[in-house]
């Protein structure tokens, strides 16, 4: 640096003396270059359109490396797409509502030994019994309620065996109820007929038959398609087509 500034006073000196004269200072070869060298570095560092190329360019071009080995945006989205793990349903469990099993008879579900029920067919009344034939059935008569009737379904009941046996359907938990084609079922109704399916109790002699009945009510005028019962107790349910 000092050698520099001594050749710009130099160079100075020598301006000044032009301009009294038509002399020029001789300069030797090495001062030439120094002069022409720096002249040169000046120009470059005042030229706005001058980039250097010292500038280190290492991250940037890794970037631009870094961005053209990169996946096209779609491809990556295909990848992606196919990557997606989908449920195979191997530890699915898919659990349906269990259906009441088809049964043929009520001894059947309710496990009744030595006697038999049957499904002989229905009435619809507007009051059950119709005609008492004593003061007791009177006492216990039902009647349908306004814009109603009453379905009475009725079951033959038979001892099979050989000697006299006592039933008593109340024993066994009997509970029902009544689907009208194909509408919502109804429960039948708690009565205190002497008859009634769900809590008779009586002795039937050998072979001897009764008549019971489970009671609901429908709409007047119904026109009856199809009829089924579902019987229940305190574990298990089943179905009957009776029509």
């Amino acid at each position: 640096m000092k050698k520099i500034s001594i050749l710009l006073c130099s160079i100075g000196v020598a301006c000044a003396l032009t301009a009294c004269g038509d002399a020029m200072p001789e300069l030797t070869e090495e001062e030439n270059e120094i002069i022409t060298e720096y002249a040169v570095g000046l120009l470059l560092k005042y030229d706005k359109y001058h980039e250097s190329r010292l500038v280190d360019l290492t991250a940037y071009e890794e970037e631009q490396d870094s961005i053209e080995e990169e996946m096209p945006e779609e491809e990556i989205i295909e990848e992606v797409e196919e990557n997606k793990e989908e449920p195979t349903g191997e530890n699915t469990e898919i659990i349906e509502a269990p259906e009441a099993p088809v049964i043929s008879s009520i001894e059947e579900f309710y496990g009744i030994q030595g006697f038999s029920f049957r499904y002989t067919g229905y009435e619809l009344l507007n009051e059950y019994p119709e005609i008492a034939e004593n003061e007791a059935d009177a006492f216990f008569a039902m009647q349908a309620t306004a814009g109603t009737q009453l379905l009475v379904l009725k079951f033959q009941v038979t001892n099979n065996s050989g000697t006299d046996q006592q039933l008593n359907t109340l024993n066994y938990g009997m509970r029902s109820r009544i689907t009208v084609n194909d509408e919502a079922p109804k429960n039948v109704l708690s009565t205190l007929l002497l008859n009634d399916l769900q809590t008779f109790s009586g002795t039937l002699a050998a072979n001897d038959s009764t008549e019971l009945v489970a009671i609901i009510e429908v709409p007047q005028g119904i026109n009856i398609q199809n009829i089924s019962m579902q019987l229940r107790n305190d574990s298990d349910s089943a179905a009957i087509v009776l029509q």
